[in-house]
């Protein structure tokens, strides 16, 4: 029956007229747009089926609604702590005591801003990164200064490239979305010059580890105990987890966000006036999912963005897109416009009247769009059957177009 009632939604989505795009002013707006299209391309979020062992955690979601109304809030939230944290290979976030949890990155991220702007702290911003942390923090009426990807890239540099920005903090994204960039190819190195350069010259260090999960899964990169540098140094730090982009879990997910000594007290202020607790239930069935994905080392989150990316790259091959290598193979993989006379978003727009809906580079580059019109973004997270439908149509709109 509910297979059934599937087939006929996506039915009436496909013949539904590609809607008007010119008026968005935001990647969000563009993702809200992209639920009612055939093809979704857009938003990175969880959108492929359970694998075996979560169908059966699935089948098991009233047993875990009884049990969540059986023991205290703090019994769960310490149980998904706990569990987040040895999966990501985090002792020193686990032991600390201090984590906060929040429905969603996005609102953790709204706190972290609500500080800022009470202390009309201005930040350096990493460029291109998702343009929500921008919104954001522009609402907070934050002071944004771009820092632009490229000076990270040489650990023997970012002391010194960082010297050229004059704000209170600074605001990475790693891995970053939507490039895949992360300071994790150094090691501890980059990550090390990072917070030196922050704690010599009295900066709030901010850190997004929301695709963290992806450097996980591969094993030419990993993760080590970031949180052990951060503490052991000194320096002021907010740092941002999130399940959203990871596990399939029809957007029931949870963000944590951890502090340095120095702030803990206000943010913590911040946060009770934001959010009383995420639901026991939640915390619950998520803790399971991360208990599955440390049982199959991640095979589960890995298998289909590998797959998907492969086709992806495949599907591309010959045409007007070329892909770029990422540090971290994520849930998205970014491409190249070619074509110097073709913007992305005049290809966003010829993709979507074949229903397919992918988001243009624009918006990432928050403070220089035109850069952004080289690229476009396209999510990996999908069933593999409905992803290589997608490449397909996307392929032949492509080789519709002369390089």
């Amino acid at each position: 029956m509910n297979r059934a009632r599937t087939e006929i939604t996506d039915t009436l989505l496909d013949q539904s007229q590609a809607p008007d795009i010119s008026a968005l002013v935001d990647l969000t707006q563009h993702e809200i747009q992209a639920l009612k299209t055939r093809y979704n391309l857009a938003d990175a979020h969880t959108h492929q089926r359970q694998s075996p062992s979560q169908d059966k955690i699935v089948s098991r979601l009233p047993d875990f609604w009884y049990e969540a109304e059986e023991n205290q809030q703090a019994y769960f939230e310490q149980r998904f702590i706990d569990a987040f944290f040895r999966l990501h290979k985090q002792p020193t976030a686990a032991a600390a005591g201090k984590t906060w949890l929040s429905y969603s990155a996005s609102v953790s991220t709204m706190v972290a801003a609500m500080y800022l702007m009470q202390r009309k702290m201005s930040v350096g911003l990493i460029e291109p990164c998702f343009d929500n942390l921008v919104d954001l923090l522009k609402h907070m009426q934050i002071e944004l200064s771009p820092l632009p990807e490229e000076s990270l890239a040489d650990p023997a540099h970012i002391y010194s490239n960082l010297k050229a920005l004059k704000s209170d903090a600074l605001y990475l994204v790693d891995p970053n979305n939507p490039t895949g960039f992360s300071l994790l190819q150094y090691g501890m190195e980059g990550f090390r010059e990072v917070v030196r350069y922050c704690k010599d010259h009295g900066k709030l260090l901010m850190l997004d580890l929301c695709f963290a999960s992806f450097a996980l899964c591969d094993e030419n990169i990993g993760r080590f105990d970031i949180y052990e540098l951060l503490e052991e140094s000194g320096v002021s730090y907010m740092a941002l987890e999130d399940t959203g982009k990871t596990w399939p879990v029809q957007d029931a997910k949870c963000a944590m966000l951890t502090v340095s000594d120095d702030i803990k007290d206000d943010v913590y202020n911040i946060q009770t006036a934001v959010l009383l607790n995420v639901s026991p239930f939640v915390l619950h069935f998520l803790t399971q999912y991360v208990e599955d994905s440390i049982e199959d080392n991640f095979a589960s989150v890995r298998d289909v963005i590998t797959e998907n990316r492969a086709m992806a790259v495949k599907a591309m091959q010959g045409t007007i897109l070329e892909y770029v290598e990422p540090v971290v193979n994520t849930s998205v993989a970014w491409f190249r416009v070619k074509p110097a006379d073709l913007t992305a978003t005049a290809l966003q727009e010829k993709l979507l009247e074949s229903e397919v809906y992918v988001l243009p580079g624009t918006y990432f580059y928050w403070n220089d769009p035109a850069r952004g019109e080289r690229y476009v973004r396209l999510a990996l997270a999908r069933r593999p059957g409905t992803f290589a439908c997608a490449m397909n149509r996307m392929r032949e709109v492509l080789l519709r177009h002369e390089q």
